[in-house]
């Protein structure tokens, strides 16, 4: 059973909340949160990298000189591959990388990569995440009181607009929903900073995978 504090804007703790998982959850998982991070990255390849073969590139299919007599190898047209100008042999054509994972596999996945956070003490849960408006400076400050430097991931339950527009300008910290991070989200971040509401999304995932991964 390990517990984390729950802090407010300026830092100060108002709570604890438990997360019981977590001794059972880092001790498996460590080739499933490899298979997800692998599947993820090649999903994001756009794979639209295309060669002409010597089918299709522009040239004549004419015999450039004759069979023999000439002292030169052999050549039946100039699209040929050997040739400067040809076609590409065996090139890269329009293709999907994607990767399916077992659902089993990414849930063991997720679990893995949110113990690992906990453990390594690199999670933090908000109370509540209030912004005066949509300012930069509101994020900069609830950081420095949080003493954060580095990378952050900011899990809500649901995104306000106020939230949204502090955020986007800022580089190295992304805000996401709890009902759809995922374990790449997780370890890409040096911090990873939860709402007390979205800490309870994340529990409810969690929680609603138990007994289904063995």
């Amino acid at each position: 059973m390990s517990k984390l504090d729950v802090v407010d804007m300026k830092g100060m703790p108002v709570g604890q909340v438990e997360f019981a998982d977590v001794g059972t959850a880092i001790k498996c998982g460590q080739q499933a949160v490899h298979d997800v991070i692998v599947a993820y990255q090649a999903g994001l390849r756009a794979g639209t990298a295309s060669t002409l073969t010597k089918g299709t590139v522009a040239g004549s299919g004419k015999k450039p000189w004759k069979q023999k007599g000439t002292g030169r190898a052999r050549a039946g047209y100039r699209r040929s591959p050997v040739w400067r100008g040809g076609g590409v042999a065996f090139g890269p054509k329009p293709r999907s990388y994607s990767q399916r994972i077992p659902r089993k596999v990414l849930q063991l996945a997720f679990r893995r990569a949110f113990a690992e956070k906990v453990v390594a003490g690199e999670m933090r849960i908000l109370q509540d995440l209030q912004l005066d408006g949509p300012k930069t400076s509101g994020i900069a400050e609830l950081l420095k009181q949080l003493k954060i430097t580095g990378t952050v991931l900011i899990v809500m339950d649901h995104l306000s607009d106020h939230a949204v527009k502090a955020i986007r300008n800022l580089p190295g910290i992304e805000l996401v929903m709890a009902s759809t991070v995922n374990t790449y989200q997780l370890l890409r971040y040096s911090t990873v900073i939860l709402t007390r509401a979205a800490f309870d999304v994340v529990q409810g995932r969690l929680e609603g995978q138990k007994g289904e991964v063995q």
